[in-house]
């Protein structure tokens, strides 16, 4: 009877997916139409992350009626707007991010120089203060985080004051 089973051939364990494909290599091959940033491939005129990986996704994308009316609109526009990914939203430093904390450093190097604890910085008269007479004072943080994120700082900066001025 043992001669009689049937068996299935051997399955194919094989994706369709392209193991060793960059967003920049899709860009090469698509043209103008997509952008790569941060390791995404976007469609310019949709702003929509597509999927690298299966070449079948982006020519259905390209294909499709919504990426057409929206090309016309974007050609209509003639204006490129590029979608930003996250990271590199969150890693663009602004002058007012720079000058904030600026001013906190300056805070914390005064109350420093003057013994003043930095608790007084929790009082609702200083907060009050800081807020309408200092350019970014509401920025100021709470006692804690002062103390955590900031205070490191500015002890560093003072050793290697101290350690340039021996030598």
């Amino acid at each position: 009877m043992e001669r009689f089973v049937v068996t299935a051939p051997p399955a194919r364990n094989r994706s369709k997916t392209a193991l060793y494909v960059t967003p920049l290599d899709r860009v090469t091959e698509f043209g103008g139409e997509l952008h790569e940033d941060g390791g995404k491939l976007f469609c310019t005129s949709c702003n929509v992350v597509l999927n690298h990986v299966r070449k079948s996704a982006i020519s259905d994308h390209l294909k499709s009626k919504t990426h057409t009316r929206r090309k016309a609109e974007f050609e209509e526009q003639n204006v490129r707007k590029k979608q930003r990914p996250l990271t590199a939203s969150l890693q663009c430093n602004s002058t007012a991010q720079t000058e904030k904390v600026s001013v906190i450093q300056d805070f914390v190097k005064m109350c420093l120089e003057a013994n003043i604890p930095l608790e007084k910085a929790d009082h609702p008269a200083v907060r009050a203060f800081l807020s309408r007479h200092v350019k970014n004072g509401g920025s100021i943080p709470k006692s804690d985080q002062l103390r955590r994120a900031y205070l490191p700082d500015g002890y560093e900066n003072e050793n290697q004051l101290l350690n340039s001025q021996d030598c």
